[in-house]
């Protein structure tokens, strides 16, 4: 399944592509809630909740306080701007 092109908004991406993509990231879909999202990576972790209209970011224990940061994206972004956006951390 290839992916739309990166400039393409969010809600015109299929579901199974939004998965495809997260995975791409590095991401691990929960296996009981299936709209929740894990990626680690060496400085940070986040936690990616498909929500009906945007997708919510919570980057967990995020600097010297362990402190929640929670950010929020709506599907009318570009995949580009999300993913530049999410992945590269708090």
């Amino acid at each position: 399944m290839s992916l739309p092109s990166a400039d393409t908004p969010l809600y015109n991406h299929a579901l199974p592509n939004i998965e495809e993509w997260l995975r791409s990231q590095g991401c691990q879909q929960d296996s009981e809630q299936l709209h929740c999202w894990y990626v680690q990576r060496p400085d940070w972790e986040a936690e990616l909740l498909l929500d009906v209209d945007q997708l919510t970011v919570r980057y967990t224990k995020v600097g010297t306080t362990s402190q929640d940061i929670l950010r929020s994206f709506k599907y009318s972004l570009s995949r580009e701007d999300v993913e530049q956006a999410v992945f590269s951390g708090p």
